[in-house]
Protein backbone atom coordinates (compact mmCIF):
# COMPACT_ATOMS: atom_id res chain seq x y z
CA UNK A 1 0.00 0.00 0.00
CA UNK A 2 1.48 3.32 -1.07
CA UNK A 3 2.29 5.80 1.66
CA UNK A 4 -0.11 8.74 1.52
CA UNK A 5 0.59 12.22 2.87
CA UNK A 6 -1.98 14.49 4.47
CA UNK A 7 -1.89 18.17 5.13
CA UNK A 8 -3.85 20.52 7.34
CA UNK A 9 -5.77 23.01 5.28
CA UNK A 10 -5.75 26.37 7.02
CA UNK A 11 -8.65 27.64 4.95
CA UNK A 12 -11.09 24.84 5.72
CA UNK A 13 -9.52 23.95 9.04
CA UNK A 14 -9.56 20.31 8.05
CA UNK A 15 -7.12 17.52 7.21
CA UNK A 16 -7.05 16.41 3.62
CA UNK A 17 -4.86 14.41 1.29
CA UNK A 18 -1.73 16.18 -0.01
CA UNK A 19 -2.16 16.48 -3.76
CA UNK A 20 0.87 18.77 -4.51
CA UNK A 21 3.21 17.74 -7.34
CA UNK A 22 7.01 17.25 -7.07
CA UNK A 23 7.56 20.53 -8.90
CA UNK A 24 5.45 22.36 -6.33
CA UNK A 25 7.53 20.74 -3.58
CA UNK A 26 10.72 21.81 -5.36
CA UNK A 27 9.55 25.41 -5.81
CA UNK A 28 8.67 25.58 -2.13
CA UNK A 29 12.12 24.31 -1.15
CA UNK A 30 14.05 26.84 -3.30
CA UNK A 31 13.90 29.77 -0.80
CA UNK A 32 15.04 27.50 2.02
CA UNK A 33 17.85 26.14 -0.12
CA UNK A 34 19.00 29.62 -1.14
CA UNK A 35 18.97 30.80 2.45
CA UNK A 36 20.93 27.71 3.49
CA UNK A 37 23.52 28.32 0.78
CA UNK A 38 23.89 31.99 1.76
CA UNK A 39 24.34 31.15 5.42
CA UNK A 40 26.79 28.37 4.53
CA UNK A 41 28.85 30.75 2.39
CA UNK A 42 28.87 33.33 5.16
CA UNK A 43 29.90 30.71 7.70
CA UNK A 44 32.67 29.33 5.48
CA UNK A 45 33.98 32.86 4.71
CA UNK A 46 34.00 33.80 8.38
CA UNK A 47 35.66 30.51 9.28
CA UNK A 48 38.45 30.88 6.74
CA UNK A 49 38.89 34.52 7.68
CA UNK A 50 39.76 33.58 11.24
CA UNK A 51 41.17 30.11 10.59
CA UNK A 52 43.67 28.99 7.93
CA UNK A 53 42.92 26.26 5.46
CA UNK A 54 45.14 23.16 5.52
CA UNK A 55 46.90 24.45 2.39
CA UNK A 56 47.50 27.85 4.00
CA UNK A 57 48.78 26.22 7.17
CA UNK A 58 51.24 24.18 5.10
CA UNK A 59 52.38 27.25 3.12
CA UNK A 60 52.86 29.34 6.28
CA UNK A 61 54.83 26.50 7.83
CA UNK A 62 57.06 26.37 4.74
CA UNK A 63 57.47 30.18 4.75
CA UNK A 64 58.47 30.07 8.41
CA UNK A 65 61.05 27.39 7.64
CA UNK A 66 62.42 29.48 4.74
CA UNK A 67 62.64 32.53 7.00
CA UNK A 68 64.55 30.51 9.60
CA UNK A 69 66.92 29.25 6.92
CA UNK A 70 67.51 32.84 5.72
CA UNK A 71 68.34 33.84 9.30
CA UNK A 72 70.84 30.97 9.46
CA UNK A 73 72.30 32.11 6.12
CA UNK A 74 72.75 35.60 7.56
CA UNK A 75 74.63 34.17 10.54
CA UNK A 76 76.92 32.34 8.12
CA UNK A 77 77.36 35.56 6.14
CA UNK A 78 78.38 37.27 9.42
CA UNK A 79 81.16 34.70 9.79
CA UNK A 80 82.21 35.15 6.15
CA UNK A 81 82.32 38.93 6.70
CA UNK A 82 84.69 38.46 9.64
CA UNK A 83 86.95 36.20 7.56
CA UNK A 84 86.95 38.74 4.71
CA UNK A 85 87.76 41.58 7.12
CA UNK A 86 90.71 39.57 8.42
CA UNK A 87 91.92 38.82 4.88
CA UNK A 88 91.61 42.50 3.93
CA UNK A 89 93.56 43.59 7.02
CA UNK A 90 96.37 41.13 6.34
CA UNK A 91 96.37 42.05 2.66
CA UNK A 92 96.65 45.81 3.29
CA UNK A 93 98.95 45.72 6.31
CA UNK A 94 101.19 42.74 5.58
CA UNK A 95 101.22 41.51 1.99
CA UNK A 96 100.85 44.86 0.23
CA UNK A 97 103.06 46.54 2.83
CA UNK A 98 105.89 44.09 2.08
CA UNK A 99 105.85 45.21 -1.54
CA UNK A 100 105.29 48.84 -0.61
CA UNK A 101 101.96 48.94 -2.45
CA UNK A 102 99.16 51.25 -1.36
CA UNK A 103 96.29 49.50 0.46
CA UNK A 104 93.00 49.11 -1.37
CA UNK A 105 90.68 51.98 -0.38
CA UNK A 106 87.82 50.92 1.86
CA UNK A 107 85.38 52.59 -0.53
CA UNK A 108 86.48 50.14 -3.24
CA UNK A 109 86.23 47.10 -0.97
CA UNK A 110 82.80 48.09 0.38
CA UNK A 111 81.23 49.40 -2.82
CA UNK A 112 77.92 47.80 -3.72
CA UNK A 113 76.06 47.09 -6.89
CA UNK A 114 74.34 49.84 -8.85
CA UNK A 115 70.67 50.06 -9.74
CA UNK A 116 67.87 51.05 -7.36
CA UNK A 117 65.51 48.40 -8.83
CA UNK A 118 67.95 45.52 -8.58
CA UNK A 119 65.82 43.82 -5.93
CA UNK A 120 62.42 44.93 -7.19
CA UNK A 121 61.41 41.38 -8.08
CA UNK A 122 61.86 40.35 -4.43
CA UNK A 123 59.30 42.82 -3.10
CA UNK A 124 55.71 42.01 -2.16
CA UNK A 125 56.33 38.89 -0.08
CA UNK A 126 55.75 38.30 3.64
CA UNK A 127 59.51 38.19 4.26
CA UNK A 128 60.57 40.62 1.53
CA UNK A 129 62.72 42.73 3.89
CA UNK A 130 64.64 39.66 5.07
CA UNK A 131 64.97 38.30 1.52
CA UNK A 132 66.19 41.63 0.08
CA UNK A 133 68.64 42.19 2.95
CA UNK A 134 70.06 38.67 2.48
CA UNK A 135 70.38 39.21 -1.29
CA UNK A 136 72.19 42.51 -0.70
CA UNK A 137 74.61 40.92 1.74
CA UNK A 138 75.35 38.04 -0.65
CA UNK A 139 76.03 40.56 -3.45
CA UNK A 140 78.29 42.57 -1.13
CA UNK A 141 80.28 39.48 -0.10
CA UNK A 142 80.57 38.47 -3.76
CA UNK A 143 81.98 41.91 -4.63
CA UNK A 144 84.45 41.83 -1.71
CA UNK A 145 85.62 38.36 -2.73
CA UNK A 146 86.19 39.61 -6.27
CA UNK A 147 88.18 42.64 -5.05
CA UNK A 148 90.24 40.46 -2.70
CA UNK A 149 90.90 37.96 -5.50
CA UNK A 150 92.15 40.73 -7.81
CA UNK A 151 94.34 42.08 -5.00
CA UNK A 152 95.94 38.67 -4.49
CA UNK A 153 96.53 38.45 -8.24
CA UNK A 154 98.47 41.72 -7.96
CA UNK A 155 100.42 40.48 -4.92
CA UNK A 156 101.32 37.28 -6.79
CA UNK A 157 102.60 39.34 -9.74
CA UNK A 158 104.63 41.46 -7.33
CA UNK A 159 106.01 38.33 -5.71
CA UNK A 160 107.06 36.99 -9.09
CA UNK A 161 108.68 40.38 -9.83
CA UNK A 162 110.22 40.71 -6.38
CA UNK A 163 113.81 40.49 -7.60
CA UNK A 164 113.15 43.05 -10.31
CA UNK A 165 111.39 45.30 -7.81
CA UNK A 166 114.26 45.14 -5.33
CA UNK A 167 116.69 46.13 -8.08
CA UNK A 168 114.43 48.97 -9.21
CA UNK A 169 113.47 50.75 -6.00
CA UNK A 170 115.93 53.60 -5.29
CA UNK A 171 118.06 52.38 -2.40
CA UNK A 172 121.54 53.90 -2.58
CA UNK A 173 122.98 57.39 -2.35
CA UNK A 174 123.40 59.01 -5.76
CA UNK A 175 126.85 60.22 -4.69
CA UNK A 176 129.23 57.84 -2.96
CA UNK A 177 130.32 58.70 0.57
CA UNK A 178 133.96 58.95 -0.52
CA UNK A 179 133.01 61.66 -3.05
CA UNK A 180 130.57 63.48 -0.79
CA UNK A 181 131.54 66.79 0.85
CA UNK A 182 128.41 67.05 2.96
CA UNK A 183 124.62 66.96 2.84
CA UNK A 184 123.69 70.63 2.66
CA UNK A 185 119.91 70.48 2.81
CA UNK A 186 117.37 67.86 3.73
CA UNK A 187 113.78 67.09 2.72
CA UNK A 188 111.24 69.46 4.25
CA UNK A 189 110.61 73.18 4.68
CA UNK A 190 113.70 75.32 4.08
CA UNK A 191 114.58 78.92 3.23
CA UNK A 192 114.94 79.45 -0.52
CA UNK A 193 118.49 80.83 -1.11
CA UNK A 194 117.37 83.08 -3.97
CA UNK A 195 113.94 84.32 -2.93
CA UNK A 196 114.51 84.15 0.83
CA UNK A 197 111.07 82.63 1.52
CA UNK A 198 110.19 79.48 3.41
CA UNK A 199 109.15 76.75 0.99
CA UNK A 200 109.11 72.98 0.82
CA UNK A 201 112.33 71.38 -0.38
CA UNK A 202 111.27 68.21 -2.24
CA UNK A 203 114.63 66.45 -2.12
CA UNK A 204 118.10 66.34 -0.58
CA UNK A 205 121.08 68.48 -1.64
CA UNK A 206 124.39 66.57 -1.82
CA UNK A 207 127.39 68.90 -1.90
CA UNK A 208 130.32 67.65 -4.00
CA UNK A 209 132.95 69.03 -6.35
CA UNK A 210 131.96 69.81 -9.92
CA UNK A 211 132.48 66.73 -12.06
CA UNK A 212 131.80 64.23 -9.25
CA UNK A 213 130.02 61.13 -10.68
CA UNK A 214 126.28 60.79 -10.05
CA UNK A 215 124.92 57.24 -9.83
CA UNK A 216 121.45 55.91 -10.68
CA UNK A 217 119.91 54.75 -7.44
CA UNK A 218 117.91 51.90 -9.02
CA UNK A 219 117.26 50.11 -12.30
CA UNK A 220 114.93 51.95 -14.64
CA UNK A 221 114.36 53.86 -17.84
CA UNK A 222 115.50 57.44 -18.40
CA UNK A 223 112.37 59.47 -19.14
CA UNK A 224 114.06 62.88 -19.07
CA UNK A 225 117.61 63.96 -19.86
CA UNK A 226 117.77 67.61 -20.82
CA UNK A 227 118.75 71.15 -19.87
CA UNK A 228 115.50 72.73 -18.72
CA UNK A 229 117.08 76.20 -18.67
CA UNK A 230 115.15 76.75 -15.47
CA UNK A 231 115.34 75.93 -11.80
CA UNK A 232 116.70 72.39 -12.19
CA UNK A 233 119.21 73.18 -14.93
CA UNK A 234 120.57 70.02 -16.50
CA UNK A 235 118.50 67.18 -15.06
CA UNK A 236 117.82 63.48 -15.44
CA UNK A 237 114.64 61.67 -14.41
CA UNK A 238 114.44 57.88 -14.16
CA UNK A 239 111.23 55.83 -14.06
CA UNK A 240 111.95 52.77 -11.91
CA UNK A 241 108.53 51.19 -12.31
CA UNK A 242 106.46 50.07 -9.32
CA UNK A 243 105.25 53.73 -9.09
CA UNK A 244 108.78 55.06 -8.26
CA UNK A 245 110.76 57.81 -10.00
CA UNK A 246 114.00 59.60 -9.12
CA UNK A 247 115.23 63.03 -10.21
CA UNK A 248 118.82 64.35 -10.42
CA UNK A 249 119.27 68.11 -10.97
CA UNK A 250 121.91 70.86 -11.50
CA UNK A 251 124.29 68.54 -13.39
CA UNK A 252 127.30 69.86 -15.22
CA UNK A 253 127.05 67.05 -17.76
CA UNK A 254 124.40 64.44 -18.66
CA UNK A 255 125.78 61.02 -19.64
CA UNK A 256 122.52 59.20 -20.58
CA UNK A 257 119.75 59.66 -23.13
CA UNK A 258 115.99 59.55 -22.89
CA UNK A 259 114.66 56.02 -23.36
CA UNK A 260 117.93 54.46 -22.18
CA UNK A 261 117.78 51.62 -19.65
CA UNK A 262 120.11 52.09 -16.69
CA UNK A 263 121.25 49.90 -13.82
CA UNK A 264 121.64 50.76 -10.16
CA UNK A 265 125.05 52.31 -9.59
CA UNK A 266 125.52 53.31 -13.24
CA UNK A 267 126.99 56.80 -13.71
CA UNK A 268 124.34 58.98 -15.36
CA UNK A 269 125.94 62.43 -15.03
CA UNK A 270 128.32 64.73 -13.22
CA UNK A 271 127.74 67.17 -10.37
CA UNK A 272 127.39 70.78 -11.47
CA UNK A 273 125.94 74.19 -10.69
CA UNK A 274 123.37 74.71 -13.46
CA UNK A 275 119.90 76.18 -13.08
CA UNK A 276 118.80 77.95 -9.89
CA UNK A 277 121.77 76.86 -7.80
CA UNK A 278 124.09 78.69 -5.43
CA UNK A 279 126.95 76.19 -5.54
CA UNK A 280 128.06 72.85 -6.95
CA UNK A 281 125.73 70.15 -5.67
CA UNK A 282 123.20 67.49 -6.66
CA UNK A 283 119.55 68.02 -5.90
CA UNK A 284 118.08 64.50 -5.60
CA UNK A 285 114.39 63.55 -5.36
CA UNK A 286 112.43 60.34 -4.99
CA UNK A 287 108.78 60.30 -6.03
CA UNK A 288 106.10 57.68 -5.48
CA UNK A 289 102.95 58.05 -7.54
CA UNK A 290 104.43 61.42 -8.58
CA UNK A 291 104.40 62.65 -4.96
CA UNK A 292 107.80 63.65 -3.45
CA UNK A 293 108.86 61.47 -0.51
CA UNK A 294 111.87 61.74 1.75
CA UNK A 295 114.86 60.12 -0.05
CA UNK A 296 116.54 59.47 3.26
CA UNK A 297 114.27 56.47 3.78
CA UNK A 298 116.03 54.65 0.91
CA UNK A 299 119.68 54.93 1.95
CA UNK A 300 119.76 51.63 3.80
CA UNK A 301 122.76 50.37 1.81
CA UNK A 302 125.02 53.31 2.55
CA UNK A 303 124.46 54.23 6.18
CA UNK A 304 125.20 52.70 9.53
CA UNK A 305 122.30 52.70 12.03
CA UNK A 306 123.92 55.64 13.84
CA UNK A 307 124.36 57.65 10.63
CA UNK A 308 120.80 56.89 9.60
CA UNK A 309 119.37 58.05 12.95
CA UNK A 310 121.43 61.24 12.73
CA UNK A 311 120.22 61.95 9.19
CA UNK A 312 116.61 61.36 10.23
CA UNK A 313 117.08 63.84 13.06
CA UNK A 314 118.60 66.49 10.76
CA UNK A 315 115.95 65.85 8.12
CA UNK A 316 113.13 66.50 10.58
CA UNK A 317 114.51 69.92 11.53
CA UNK A 318 112.80 72.90 9.90
CA UNK A 319 114.69 75.98 8.80
CA UNK A 320 118.12 76.37 7.24
CA UNK A 321 118.80 77.15 3.62
CA UNK A 322 118.77 74.90 0.62
CA UNK A 323 121.23 75.28 -2.25
CA UNK A 324 118.49 75.61 -4.91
Amino acid sequence: MAHKKFIYDLETLSIKKDRRTFLQYLIKLIPHTVIAIIFSAIFISVFYYFYDSPEEILLKRENHQYAQQLLLFNKKIDKIDKVLDNLAFRDDNIYRSIFDVDPIPNAVRQSGFGGSNRYENLEGYDNSDLIINTAKRIDKVTKELYVQSKSYDQVIRLLNNKEKMLRSIPSIQPILNKDLTRIASYFGYRIDPVYGVRKHHDGIDFTAHTGTPIHATGDGIVVKAANTHGGYGKEVEIDHGFSYKSKYAHMSKILVKEGQRVKRGQIIGLVGNTGKSTGPHLHYEVRKNNIPINPINFFFRDLSPEDYDRMIELSSMSGGKSLD
